[in-house]
């Protein structure tokens, strides 16, 4: 089970998310990673921790201002990058453009999607996972895997459907060691979540929980 922990813009300490990631990967032996802001990458990667970027643009160097260059993510420590969160909606061609450009700079890919329909378009991209995550659900205090079971497993069988070699990942609400658990009943083979450790009064416990249910 992979627990990818996105930071998003919340205003919390990056440095010590990623410590505490770090630690509880290092002691449970789980694969823990930590997708700070774009800005953060380098620092966040300088604590040994398994760092990925939240975002990569579908383009290649040139006149691009604004654009997330996955080469320059790759270049400050990042291993791995979202695409087409919700809070971040690509076209169906630019997520494709995002992914090939992922697969440039040697970078792991997880899409994001918000049903089964779209994780199975997705994995037709052939990222290395698909994260399904209903809108309505993410930030609340509810996880996906508890509320509707059932888009999970479509979202399993949906990708397996398509291309098997493709991971699915369970997203919104999650935040217990119970929540992880039951993802991984349902067949998903990663967590993704943000608030349940981001906004954590303690965050290397809220991770310890987390693992606990691995």
């Amino acid at each position: 089970m992979f627990i990818l922990v996105n930071l998003k813009a919340y205003p919390c300490d990056p440095i010590e998310v990623a410590t505490a990631a770090r630690d509880v990967a290092d002691a449970s032996g789980v694969r823990v990673a930590v997708a700070p802001q774009a800005a953060d990458l380098s620092r966040v990667a300088e604590t040994d921790v398994e760092t990925w970027a939240q975002h990569v643009s579908p383009n290649a160097h040139g006149s691009h201002t604004g654009s997330t260059l996955a080469e320059a993510v790759a270049d400050n420590g990042a291993e791995g990058t979202l695409i087409n969160h919700s809070e971040n909606r690509l076209k169906l061609a630019d997520v494709d453009g995002s992914v090939r450009a992922a697969e440039r700079a040697g970078l792991e890919t997880v899409v994001c999607a918000n049903n089964p329909t779209q994780v199975g378009a997705a994995a037709a991209l052939g990222p290395d996972a698909v994260a399904v995550e209903p809108p309505e659900l993410i930030g609340g205090d509810v996880s996906v895997s508890t509320a509707d079971p059932g888009i999970v497993e479509d979202a399993v069988d949906a990708a397996a459907a398509v291309d098997p070699a493709v991971d699915v990942f369970c997203g919104a609400g999650v935040s217990t060691g119970a929540d992880v658990a039951a993802a991984g009943d349902l067949g998903a083979t990663g967590i993704l979540l943000a608030s349940g450790v981001a906004k954590a009064d303690d965050p290397e416990a809220a991770l310890e929980d987390l693992v606990s249910g691995i």
